[in-house]
């Protein structure tokens, strides 16, 4: 998107670009890797192959989590999270407002998660995970560092959309 007459905003676009596309990354590796535990949990529980190791269902689960929360933040960048196409196309300033309000509503999640997460993170500070013995802490830390991602792209989206309610075109 093009902002020539916002520096700030232009460095706060491509600064989200480029992080989008590591959390496109780190979401395909986290599928990849999920694949791991998940699958041998499958094996070991129809061969006598592979023994029953317990910690690959914590692994899959904590894989999982990060997994969803990944996944939001990138649904929230493209617009395709918490978003429901009820109304029919409109002009693009209605549909901007359309989507401020929508923004304003995860906004308010956002902050929630930030705020909440953090509480929830030093909660699992110094404790560990009972099968594979894991830093809790790095499973928690996902739902503020979530609540932070959605700040900066809906911050993105709400500068553009207002943008077009004042009539000023944002090129994409």
């Amino acid at each position: 998107m093009s902002h020539e007459r916002h520096p700030f905003r232009a460095l706060w676009h491509r600064a989200a670009d480029a992080y989008s596309r590591v959390l496109d990354a780190l979401l395909v590796l986290s599928v990849g890797i999920i694949l791991i535990p998940v699958t041998m949990q499958i094996v070991s529980r129809w061969t006598p192959a592979l023994p029953h190791y317990i910690w690959t269902e914590e692994m899959a689960r904590f894989l999982f989590i990060w997994m969803i929360m990944i996944g939001a933040m990138v649904g929230v960048r493209e617009g395709t999270h918490f978003e429901v196409d009820l109304f029919p196309v409109f002009s693009p300033k209605v549909a901007a407002a359309f989507r401020l309000v929508g923004s304003f509503a995860i906004l308010g999640f956002a902050v929630v998660f930030v705020w909440a997460g953090i509480e929830f993170t030093q909660f699992a500070f110094n404790r560990t995970s009972e099968l594979a013995e894991l830093p809790l802490w790095m499973i928690h830390v996902a739902w503020p560092v979530t609540g932070l991602t959605w700040l900066l792209f809906l911050g993105e989206r709400i500068l553009d959309d207002a943008d077009i309610l004042r009539g000023r075109a944002v090129a994409a």
